[in-house]
């Protein structure tokens, strides 16, 4: 048996109790902080509370090869950790499948996620968002500094039909996308493209969902490039037009410019 377990945002006492007394009853338990990491926790902090030994995958013992220790749960419980909700990211999806082709049964315990959490921290409300994307950190090839312009296009798409698009920060060993950098970026696609549409759009930052420090801050996206929010993790959040009650709430709850209340609908 293989469960897929979510840790929920922040630290190690986000798990639900089900999920706890899933991992206390596995004979196995993995875990990957590549795709969202628990910024509250370390990997020490989990196996204290869990009294259990957690191992920390790679990328590519998930991605790539991940048929050991995979194969393991054919005779033996194993439970896999995740940050946030289980099968919001591909790579979940891609390995729960990987399992059933090799007769492996399978099951989930959920648990919070930032998909949901940034609709309760902002007030935006969550069927009036459109398809997601993430930021990458630019790249260097032939000398040559490359910008992925896919999460402009989605952005604008999503302008265009008035829904509110989630954009999740790239992650690196020790390097985290802040709030800031991604509007930058985003700015900077717009500009590539010859566009002025982000010139009037506002943007949301949400820092260190889950945790008593957590941040919430609007602002036009342009200004929105030199606001601190602290440290990680971050997302960024570019709605669309605005319920006269969303942008209520973002002056209420995130300090957005007045103004928008005038632009929002009736």
């Amino acid at each position: 048996m293989l469960t897929f377990v979510g840790l929920g945002l922040y630290d190690e006492r986000d798990v639900s109790v089900k999920g706890l007394q899933t991992i206390r009853d596995s004979d196995l338990v993995y875990a990957e902080f590549y795709t969202s990491r628990l910024m509250g926790a370390t990997p020490e902090k989990l196996a204290q509370l869990y009294g259990r030994e957690v191992k920390v995958l790679t990328r590519e013992e998930v991605e790539v090869s991940p048929e050991g220790w995979l194969g393991r749960a054919k005779e033996e419980k194993v439970a896999f950790l995740v940050g946030g909700d289980p099968m919001i990211s591909t790579t979940h999806l891609d390995l729960r499948l990987r399992a059933l082709r090799m007769g492996i049964e399978t099951r989930i315990v959920h648990s919070s996620s930032i998909v949901t959490a940034v609709s309760g921290m902002t007030g935006l409300q969550n069927y009036r968002f459109g398809r997601s994307t993430s930021i990458p950190y630019p790249y260097v090839a032939g000398g040559r500094r490359i910008v992925a312009m896919s999460p402009r296009d989605v952005v604008v798409d999503n302008l265009a039909r008035d829904l509110h698009t989630l954009l999740f920060l790239d992650i690196q060993p020790e390097r985290y996308m802040t709030a800031g950098e991604g509007a930058a970026l985003l700015l900077e696609m717009e500009e590539e493209a010859c566009g002025d549409r982000f010139n009037s759009s506002l943007g949301v930052g949400v820092a260190r969902a889950g945790s008593e420090d957590a941040v919430v801050v609007a602002d036009w996206l342009r200004k929105l490039v030199d606001r601190d929010l602290g440290g990680p993790l971050q997302i960024l959040v570019v709605p669309g037009r605005l319920h006269f009650m969303e942008a209520e709430a973002l002056v209420a709850l995130a300090g957005a410019p007045p103004e928008i209340l005038e632009m929002a609908e009736p």
